[in-house]
């Protein structure tokens, strides 16, 4: 992908895209005002809650209110007006002690040198002090300044942090209750454990830096990026390698063998098979021909083609994929919203308790001052809540990275947590359960008209919609194109279908329900629409519609068949193993249809003769009775449904740029049996972060009371936090394993 580090664009309202049923794409934390630019700056250095607090701060002072710090994608994204100073944006993010990137860096070490050196040399003074420390049995000269050079070496990570926090008025993050501890234990005389309270923070300070780099590697690898170049073909067949940011729609690209499709376009010259993995997860080359789409991040398996771009790389279904994945950290998960307001109250809580157990023993029961400010210090090691803000983020993220190489994409860690809480299951037919591909299977007509003039209104009505059954009418009739009927005061009917005059009258084409409420049903009707039912086919009624003078009367009916998914059973009974109370299927078919795929598939309950604002009705009442729902769809047609559900879950994004607009989770397949494994690593995810949390508030609790009580030293109290930071960002990263979903 381009490397584009400083990037500016005018705000676009997320409320343009009518699709989306009401969902939000913008993450919440991100606030674009109307009128505003965006610009977004590459970072390095940061790697926790304190630095954005400290970035954001900085932006404020010089009046930017609105900004966003993405620590898994190293960026920092700011909203001004037009005539702000970007080079005054760049100073500031920079006070706050990051970097600014002009090129990307992904190399942990490359990127850390400074912070691995301070850190490796702080601990070999450490080792060398201790060592002499204990082999003479008592502090020298020698000792005392070994040690505080070891503490100055880590302390340069550390330091310049707290004072900064000082200045800017956020004096209870993690670095100045360190810097107040070893500043402490120096004035108290204890300089070994000073240097190692800040050897040991700078190590658990590194290791989280890793963590977080191992998370934002895994996001990165998800997705093949794309190639920067491409191979444009001239009007005189000459062929010329631009940027793929300089190649326009309508322009010809050439794609050899073994290379990456650098843009989305249809072929025109070829024929090839493509690896789709990068947007799928599914490695099984597809066949691709003349006419057939192609997307950028895919592989060229065996041929040459020749591609027409139909999108700009900033529009790509692999670029807006990419930038959906990079906002998913800024959907934070509840818990994780519960950690950080804990963290907030928890910490300066704690301050204030060191506080009182330093002054008010030696006050009021005349303890030693020495011992009591001691176990005060202990105290304020403990109140880092490293291992507490540590909990949640890298469990979402692992969890994220991991479902997106199977080619699920979720929009962020509430919603990944929100599979994990899911009761009920609430699935569309057509496209969900079903393949979506009809063909006509049954014909009979109620008028004088031959079948293929029947056909002919059909045509010309349906080819103004999109909906599987208009497709299959257009479809079966071979030779439409050649004698297309006018239509006039072309209306569509929601749930029903639609209507237009040709040659002045008015004819309808729709489903049973519509026939039966403009009353041109007739017994010969209801009879034949039974067995068409009892078949579990679909039908297309096409009538005149009573209007005028005219009475209305059917003229014909087709019988289209849709085939239920091959692994649909199969998915749906792995979907009630995971125990969820209800799975429905809600359907605009007719009810004897729906029930038919239900007995096919397993599913216990369906309802049909749904209109889409009464899938909306249902899916309400199920939210108010279970709490969480998922709504499973096409991500267009069930928009209203998808937005209303807890969770929205659409089917096939791959083929549609719709249904990663509309959902919270997209199946890039069009595979149901992907959704079990998304619940189930959302339940993965709730439990690791559940234990996590408890973890490190009870490692917590325990190092509080022996503090409190004198049984423990400084050391051991950064040691325990370090090492409970380590337990839980090790197990939250075993989410990036997914090969056992």
């Amino acid at each position: 992908m381009p490397s584009l580090f400083v990037e500016n664009k005018m705000k676009h309202s997320h409320e343009e895209h009518a699709c989306c049923g009401g969902h939000k794409s913008i993450p919440e934390e991100i606030t674009k005002p109307d009128g505003m630019l965006e610009s977004t700056f590459k970072i390095s250095g940061a790697d926790c809650s304190d630095e954005v607090s400290a970035i954001q701060t900085s932006l404020s002072s010089i009046g930017i209110t609105s900004s966003s710090v993405n620590l898994i994608s190293s960026t920092v994204t700011v909203f001004h007006t037009m005539d702000a100073d970007i080079s005054k944006i760049r100073k500031s993010i920079q006070v706050a002690g990051v970097k600014i990137l002009d090129s990307e860096d992904s190399n942990f070490y490359s990127s850390n040198v400074k912070r691995i050196t301070f850190t490796v040399s702080s601990g070999v003074l450490l080792i060398t002090g201790l060592v002499a420390e204990w082999s003479v049995g008592i502090q020298s000269p020698i000792d005392i300044a070994i040690f505080g050079a070891a503490t100055l070496m880590s302390g340069m990570l550390i330091f310049p942090k707290a004072f900064r926090s000082i200045f800017s008025l956020r004096a209870f993050d993690m670095n100045v209750l360190m810097t107040v501890a070893v500043i402490g234990a120096f004035a108290i005389k204890e300089y070994s454990e000073a240097a190692t309270v800040v050897f040991l923070f700078s190590v658990a300070e590194l290791l989280e830096s890793f963590s977080i780099s191992r998370a934002r590697q895994a996001i990165k690898a998800v997705l093949k990026l794309t190639p920067q170049m491409a191979q444009v073909k001239e009007a005189d067949g000459a062929i010329l390698i631009k940027p793929v940011l300089e190649v326009r729609v309508g322009n010809k690209i050439y794609v050899r063998p073994g290379d990456s499709f650098p843009l989305d376009g249809t072929i025109i010259e070829g024929n090839t098979l493509v690896n789709q993995a990068s947007l799928t997860g599914e490695s099984v080359p597809v066949e691709k021909a003349v006419g057939d789409f192609v997307f950028a991040g895919t592989v060229n398996e065996n041929k040459g083609v020749t591609v027409e771009v139909t999108k700009e790389f900033q529009d790509t279904k692999i670029s807006r994929i990419i930038k959906m994945i990079e906002n998913a950290q800024e959907q934070k998960a509840p818990t994780e919203r519960f950690v950080d307001k804990f963290a907030k109250i928890y910490t300066p809580v704690v301050f204030l308790i060191a506080l009182v157990v330093a002054t008010l023993p030696p006050l009021i029961f005349g303890g030693s001052f020495d011992e009591w400010f001691y176990r005060a210090l202990v105290l304020l090691v403990i109140a880092c809540p490293c291992a507490l803000v540590l909990a949640t983020p890298i469990s979402v993220v692992s969890g994220l990275a991991s479902m997106a190489r199977k080619g699920i994409l979720i929009k962020g860690g509430k919603y990944l947590e929100a599979l994990g809480k899911l009761r009920v299951l609430a699935l569309d037919k057509t496209g969900t359960l079903t393949e979506g591909r009809f063909t006509v299977r049954d014909y009979m007509g109620f008028s004088d008209l031959k079948e293929q003039d029947v056909l002919k209104i059909a045509v010309a009505l349906e080819r103004h919609s999109s909906h599987p059954l208009a497709k299959a009418i257009i479809e079966y009739d071979q030779f439409w194109k050649d004698s297309i009927l006018q239509v006039d005061d072309y209306t569509t009917v929601s749930g029903r279908g639609a209507e237009g005059r040709i040659d002045s009258c008015l004819y309808f084409v729709g489903n049973h329900r519509w026939a039966h409420d403009l009353g041109v049903c007739t017994p010969e009707i209801e009879e034949f629409l039974q067995s068409l039912e009892i078949r579990s086919l679909s039908v297309i009624i096409v009538g005149h519609k009573p209007h005028e003078n005219h009475k209305g009367q059917v003229l014909g009916i087709f019988g289209l068949g849709d085939s239920v998914k091959p692994n649909a059973r199969e998915a749906i009974e792995k979907l009630y193993s995971l125990g969820l109370e209800k799975i429905v299927v809600y359907s605009g078919d007719n009810q004897k249809t729906v029930d038919a795929i239900c007995r096919t598939t397993g599913i216990k309950e369906g309802v049909g003769d749904l209109l889409p604002e009464n899938k909306v009705e249902e899916i309400k009442k199920l939210t108010l009775k279970y709490a969480n729902v998922g709504m499973v769809g096409d991500g267009v047609n069930d928009a209203p449904a998808l937005a209303n559900a807890t969770v929205g879950i659409s089917m096939g994004a791959a083929g549609t740029d719709a249904a990663i607009e509309t959902s919270d989770v997209t199946l890039m397949q069009d595979d149901l049996s992907h959704l079990p494994k998304a619940i189930v690593q959302g339940r993965r995810v709730l439990n690791i972060i559940r234990f996590n949390i408890v973890f490190a508030i009870a490692t917590k609790a325990i190092f509080l009371g022996l503090a409190i009580f004198g049984y423990s030293n400084l050391w051991l109290a950064v040691a325990a936090d370090m090492g409970a930071s380590i337990l839980v960002t090790m197990n939250a990263l075993r989410l990036l394993n997914s090969k056992n979903l």
